[in-house]
């Protein structure tokens, strides 16, 4: 008989660890510059120091945290370049997502719009990001080529700390959803060039806006952000990470949620 190694529980927790730091990452608890440990991760995620390596093996890897020097590492912060490279290519695929769903005349529920200006209603964060998700992940699938999928989700965390870092301010919230019911509204009626430009306007007010913000000393990673908005495209979180997120502790020097 062929004999494999047992596996044990290490790479799912160090998977579950990486999660509830981008969760933590993305809606403000872990602000851009912020320098944090292994060993308070371990603490707060009650795990040991092995998984919290790994997860922040694989958070330097994708960009979000950097070398801070000495013991630990920061989290990275959010430059106009930056942001405008992630904008320029997130127009593009969303665009393309918009026009194949709009082409397939794809059913999508007005739900979707209730549920993310109730979201907006509130003070809950999370719910906002969530609400946001749910809706350009039902583009993403409407349009029904799995490859853009793919494409696109090589930059959802990097979005959605965007998103997280820019919609406390009570003004960007509203706008992003009247944008999102004329987007649906072009989907649904059948209409691929009106829904790809509407698509594409979307994300390059977006993005210019936070890079002129963050031109004239702003900061996207503070309670200084943009007025206007930037928002996700769809990702998706674990039941298992949204609980290990729940452990991370704020400090003196992390936001708050709106």
């Amino acid at each position: 008989m062929t004999v494999i190694t047992p596996l044990n529980a290490a790479p799912d927790l160090a998977q579950q660890a990486y999660q509830a730091i981008i969760d933590a990452i993305c809606d403000g608890r872990y602000v851009a510059g912020q320098r944090i440990t292994q060993e308070a991760l371990a603490e707060s995620l009650a795990v040991s120091r092995q998984p919290i390596l790994q997860a922040l093996l694989l958070l330097k890897r994708d960009g979000l945290v950097i070398d801070a020097g000495g013991r630990g590492v920061m989290v990275a912060p959010l430059t106009a370049d930056h942001i405008a490279n992630l904008y320029q290519v997130r127009s593009v695929l969303d665009g393309l997502a918009a026009r194949e769903a709009a082409r397939r005349q794809a059913n999508l529920s007005f739900r979707l719009i209730g549920a993310g200006r109730s979201a907006t209603r509130g003070r809950d964060l999370r719910a906002m990001i969530e609400a946001d998700i749910a809706f350009h992940r039902a583009i993403y699938e409407a349009a029904g080529n799995p490859v853009l999928l793919q494409a696109a989700e090589r930059s959802w965390n990097h979005i959605r700390r965007i998103m997280g870092a820019t919609l406390s301010q009570a003004g960007a919230r509203h706008a992003v959803w009247d944008e999102h019911e004329k987007m649906l509204e072009l989907i649904v009626s059948g209409r691929p060039d009106a829904a790809q430009q509407q698509a594409l306007l979307h994300c390059e007010r977006a993005g210019e806006s936070l890079v002129a913000r963050l031109g004239h000393g702003g900061d996207a990673g503070s309670d200084k952000t943009a007025d206007r908005h930037a928002h996700a495209n769809p990702g998706s979180s674990s039941s298992s990470s949204s609980n290990s997120n729940s452990n991370l502790n704020p400090d003196s020097n992390q936001r708050r949620q709106a």
